[in-house]
């Protein structure tokens, strides 16, 4: 099953693949956004290592059992061939109502089908304050592939 765009990647086809994975998280269901993934795709989630959907599905779910409020925007940093590089901003709140934004870099690597084999990111979590939120529900389509500020 194709999954496109395919690789090899232009400018053009790696931030359509971008803008597809944020509005997939965006939309919090595990199994939608698992279908990205190949069946023995691996990821490193910061200090967590997964192989296969279903361990991305039980990841995801329980991610977004705790995250509440989860807003996500992505940014294509590079791209060669196969790969994407991307960095990245997600807000939510926890179960105790705080608020968090959290800052990352992901590379990413596909198979000929466009799904995603590869997956390693590196996360940091800033506590921030509910007025000091700037991420707010899936990015509207007129500002799909605008950069965002690092702070």
């Amino acid at each position: 099953m194709d999954r496109p765009p395919l690789p090899p990647f232009t400018r053009e086809t790696a931030a359509r693949k971008v803008q597809a994975a944020e509005d997939a998280w965006n939309t919090r269901d595990p199994h939608k956004v698992a279908l990205a993934y190949s069946e023995y795709s691996v990821w490193r989630n910061r200090d967590i290592f997964l192989t296969g959907r279903a361990e991305i599905t039980a990841f995801l779910t329980a991610k977004w059992a705790r995250e509440h409020d989860y807003a996500l925007r992505k940014d294509l940093w590079a791209f060669d061939g196969n790969r994407i590089a991307v960095r990245f901003q997600y807000e939510c709140r926890d179960a105790d109502g705080r608020w968090w934004r959290s800052y990352g870099n992901e590379l990413w690597e596909f198979d000929a089908h466009g799904l995603m084999t590869r997956r390693e990111a590196s996360i940091n979590d800033v506590p921030i304050e509910e007025h000091e939120r700037r991420i707010h529900g899936p990015r509207p389509a007129a500002e799909h592939g605008a950069s965002f500020p690092v702070q």
